[in-house]
């Protein structure tokens, strides 16, 4: 069947990222802004920590979002659930500091102008552990706009996460696609390259590989944009 969708990771693939330092810069940034509402900061960390691995465990039965304050009230109390604009207004402001530990490629928006310039649907992969403002921000970051894409994942819009082949099959349950038709473009070997088992092709940019069990990569198409153009090219 005719690949008709492409889809992006975003953060180490379209937007390039040492995932460590980003995390540290994202949780130091938001912990200051939270201490500033009474949040003492090692355990909100703990708390978003928590909220996380909920949403990565989420079943489907609500939304990421859902599950993430539902974690969060049960931590600090209902009440805390009105502090949610708070929180919102953080991503659009100190979130932004974080910007300056992330990277910028080029060819990104190159690639992902390119692909819909030959009539191919275009869809951000990316996990929808953030809500829509961070993501947003993120994606202008890597120097394309939410517009580029038919559609990117956030934790409001999503139930299920990756590695969780179910996320996958909710992005082609909503827009209607085969894995036959799929290409998923991701960085990391456990999330990403899961796409492969649903029957999607893959692509396995390494420019910020995440390969957190030692796989052998040689058995995906592999490399950086360079090879990421040639490889969308030939499909």
């Amino acid at each position: 069947m005719k690949v008709t969708a492409i889809l992006f990771d975003l953060d180490g693939t379209l937007l390039p990222m040492d995932q460590d330092a980003f995390t540290g810069s994202y949780f130091s940034n938001l912990a200051a802004k939270a201490a500033t509402k009474g949040y003492q900061p090692n355990a909100l960390i703990d708390t978003v920590w928590a909220g996380t691995a909920a949403m990565v465990k989420n079943d489907g039965a609500k939304t990421n979002e859902a599950v993430f304050w539902d974690l969060f009230a049960s931590k600090y109390g209902g009440d805390a659930l009105k502090d949610i604009p708070f929180f919102e207004e953080f991503y659009r402001t100190d979130f932004q500091k974080v910007r300056e530990l992330c990277g910028f490629a080029p060819m990104a928006k190159e690639i992902v102008h390119n692909l819909k310039a030959r009539g191919l649907r275009v869809i951000l992969a990316t996990n929808p552990l953030f809500p829509a403002i961070a993501t947003e921000s993120r994606i202008r970051w890597a120097g394309l706009e939410p517009e580029d894409f038919e559609l990117y994942t956030t934790y409001e819009n999503s139930r299920h996460c990756k590695p969780n082949p179910e996320y996958y099959n909710d992005i082609m349950q909503e827009l209607n696609l085969t894995a036959e038709e799929c290409v998923m473009v991701g960085n990391d070997v456990g999330e990403d390259m899961i796409a492969e088992k649903l029957g999607m092709k893959v692509f396995l940019l390494t420019d910020c590989l995440i390969n957190k069990q030692n796989e052998d990569i040689s058995k995906y198409p592999h490399g950086g944009f360079k090879e990421l153009a040639d490889f969308l090219n030939s499909i």
